[in-house]
């Protein structure tokens, strides 16, 4: 056999052995993913996560799929000549802008469950308001009226545990329904997080922009892979993190504090970032841990 045809193979051996340990450990345990950011807008990108979701499901895992679609309910949002408005990093949803985005989420919702449809797995695409999914209570913007947008108030997974038994890929749009039945917008962060406390899930995997979590944003050496939730908590005390990776990182602390064993942040501007981080020993992003979860990769 040809040397360098070899060695490709052993190579190929070798990641398969590296990954494992990793489905041994979350072998039928229920991974939540938000996908967001770019990974949505750029074709290869959708295309390489729904490729990853697809193997986690067909090697054992449970993956649920929590989607935004911001930056596309914005383009609509200006086809239809209106002018998008935010508050406080919020979308401001008055009754036109609710109706532009549950369209825009039910379109986004279907073209993912047709990209992993064909490949062979059953997906069904589903919306905060399918089974009470998701209830809702009308969320403020410091005192300010922001429209439609929803807090979550509860969770009821039933739905989601009777798909995951029937063996199907549940994909989840932000859209829920407040005690009058009023539909109001989410913001997919939210609903990744309450959705993976109420499904005690093993694994939440956040899809961004950005890298990880880094001690110093300007020093790119400073990448953290992995984190404990009481020294993540203690970065944000010390004044560490800031703007956008806020409110991120106190919604993975949120998630470990109910019952989320870890919290992956990726940049899912890369490539299989998933398989990546969750396959092999360093990973690519930052894992945030519970204070009972053991490390698995070490200096």
């Amino acid at each position: 056999m040809e040397e360098k045809y070899m060695k490709e193979i052993m190579e190929k051996a070798e990641v398969l052995i590296e990954a494992l340990p990793y489905i041994q450990r979350f072998n039928r345990k229920i991974i939540v993913v938000k996908y967001g950011g770019s990974a949505m807008v750029d074709d290869e990108l959708k295309k390489s996560v729904i490729q990853d979701v697809t193997l986690l499901k067909l090697v054992g895992f449970k993956p649920i799929i929590v989607h935004g679609g911001g930056k596309e309910i914005s383009k609509w949002v200006e086809k239809v000549g209106m002018e998008p408005e935010f508050v406080n990093g919020l979308r401001k949803t008055d009754e036109g802008t609710m109706e532009i985005a549950e369209m825009v989420l039910g379109k986004v919702n279907k073209s993912l469950v047709q990209m992993v449809e064909q490949l062979g797995v059953n997906a069904i695409g589903i919306s905060g308001k399918d089974g009470g999914l998701l209830k809702v209570d009308k969320k403020l913007s410091d005192g300010k009226d922001i429209g439609f947008v929803g807090e979550i108030k509860e969770v009821n997974p039933k739905i989601l545990y009777d798909l995951l038994e029937k063996d199907f890929l549940p994909i989840v749009c932000p859209i829920g329904l407040d005690d009058h039945f009023q539909t109001y917008n989410i913001n997919a962060d939210d609903a990744a997080c309450a959705i993976a406390r109420a499904v005690s899930a093993e694994k939440l995997a956040f899809l961004t922009d950005i890298e990880g979590v880094y001690k110093d944003p300007n020093d790119k050496s400073t990448l953290i892979s992995e984190l404990m939730a009481a020294d993540a908590k203690k970065l944000i005390g010390e004044g560490y993190i800031g703007g956008g990776m806020l409110p991120k990182l106190n919604n993975c602390i949120e998630a470990i504090e109910n019952g989320v064993s870890r919290v992956h942040i990726l940049d899912g501007r890369i490539a299989h970032c998933l398989l990546l981080e969750i396959f092999t020993n360093k990973g690519i992003g930052t894992a945030i841990l519970g204070d009972k979860e053991r490390k698995f990769y070490h200096e």
